[in-house]
């Protein structure tokens, strides 16, 4: 049947936390476009380039999201999180476009969502105890 397409029901995001991302070849992929100076690529090839990136978005925004809820009320980083994925959701409807414009928009959403999700999975460094500074001190 053509056109047509189902919906899968996860609603505890199972599928998306049990899929580890495969970041280095979107990484290098967004390096790529990045550095488009003048590209001569057809719409189509656009527009496929900019699926890639918006499936990848999509991913690592769910990751994002999932580890940002996780965060105590009082962690900023959560915060900061939810800018990043309201503008990611603000980009996402906006229509795909053959141009190399939106592809190298989408390629910056991955970026900025790679720092958010990084961000996010840094271990915090506990304080430094008073005494731990001034051991081996005289």
């Amino acid at each position: 049947m053509s056109g047509a397409y189902a919906v899968l029901h996860d609603p505890e995001g199972l599928l998306d936390a049990e899929l580890p991302l495969d970041r280095a070849p979107h990484e290098a992929l967004v390096t790529a476009v990045l550095a488009w100076n003048d590209p001569d690529l057809a719409p189509r090839d656009y527009e496929q380039i900019a699926l890639q990136l918006t499936g990848h978005v999509r991913a690592v925004a769910a990751d994002v999201r999932r580890l940002a809820a996780a965060l105590p009320k009082s962690d900023g980083r959560g915060a900061l999180a939810e800018v990043i994925l309201r503008e990611a959701d603000s980009r996402l409807s906006a229509p795909l476009q053959g141009t190399a414009r939106c592809v190298q928009n989408r390629a910056r959403l991955v970026q900025a969502l790679y720092a958010r999700l990084d961000r996010l999975t840094d271990l915090p460094q506990p304080p430094c105890s008073p005494t731990a500074r001034w051991v081996g001190h005289r």
